[in-house]
């Protein structure tokens, strides 16, 4: 298989390192990774209005989940940028708010990409976020193949 250019979507989780440590191995010198990441849209209302209780401890608080959400997404999008260089892959990224389904569909749909690259559910033994990617939506939906790295290669 020729993966030229690569789309993976990751988001900085140990099934998503998994995934990102795949894409990289199937990359060779001057391939194209496109690194998608999708904050998922159940944070766009997190204000966590439930229990503060003023409206300026409400917008401090927005304010401080926006900035923690943004240093995670750079922490995540610098260290694959730095391993596709050393590896002599270009690297992309695009950052979308929204639902992952949705916006791996509308990515893919963007470009001629080779493969897709995403990680496997989080097994419900292992602690963090579940994942909200809608894989039956994508099988229907892509007309490009699709990898999903299983979460315990994230472990080796």
């Amino acid at each position: 298989m020729n993966n030229k250019h690569i789309l993976l979507a990751s988001h900085g989780t140990p099934g998503a390192c998994a995934a990102e440590q795949a894409a990289l191995n199937m990359c060779s010198l001057n391939s194209e990774l496109h690194h998608l990441f999708v904050v998922p849209d159940f944070w766009k209302g997190m204000l966590g209005d439930d229990w503060l209780n003023n409206a300026i401890t409400q917008i401090n608080y927005g304010k401080y989940l926006a900035w923690e959400l943004e240093k995670d997404i750079q922490a995540t999008v610098n260290r694959v940028r730095s391993k596709s260089e050393e590896l002599g892959i270009n690297y992309s990224t695009t950052i979308k708010m929204g639902k992952p389904a949705e916006c791996l569909i509308e990515t893919a749909k963007s470009a001629n990409f080779d493969l897709i690259i995403i990680g496997s559910p989080r097994p419900k033994h292992e602690d963090g976020i579940k994942s909200r990617m809608n894989c039956e939506m994508l099988v229907c939906e892509l007309s490009v193949p699709l990898l999903i790295v299983p979460y315990f290669t994230a472990k080796k």
